[in-house]
C-alpha cells in the first residue's frame, strides 16, 4: 500500500507538520489529523522509482559475486590475516604482510 503524506494546516493556510499514512489507493485522502483532529492536506512528493542506477540496484549488484566479476572487478573476504578472493580474476589471496 502507498505511503501517504499530509500536512497539518494553521487558520492562517501555512503547513505546520507533517505525518505519513499507509493508506490503499482507494482510499479517501484524509481531511483531519487521526489523533488531533486539525485540518490535514495531502502533499504531493515524487514516487520513489528504483531503477537501474538506484543505490537499491547498486548494492545488489555489488553483493551477487557473478555480477561484480562482469562489470569487471575483484572481491575479496577476510579470512585471518588474510583475504581470501570471492569473485574476480585477481590473485587468489592476498597476505596482510
Amino acid at each position: 500500500m502507498p505511503l501517504y503524506i499530509y500536512q497539518i494546516i494553521r487558520a492562517d493556510g501555512q503547513p505546520v507538520e507533517e505525518f505519513e499514512v499507509v493508506q490503499s489507493i482507494h482510499d479517501k485522502p484524509l481531511t483531519q489529523h487521526p489523533e488531533t483532529g486539525e485540518p490535514v492536506r495531502r502533499k504531493i512528493v515524487a514516487p520513489f522509482v528504483a531503477g537501474s542506477h538506484s543505490q537499491m540496484a547498486i548494492e545488489g549488484k555489488l553483493k551477487d559475486p557473478k555480477k561484480l566479476e562482469d562489470l569487471g572487478f575483484t572481491r575479496y573476504e577476510k579470512q585471518g590475516s588474510s583475504y581470501v578472493k570471492t569473485a574476480g580474476k585477481g590473485p587468489d589471496l592476498i597476505n596482510r604482510d
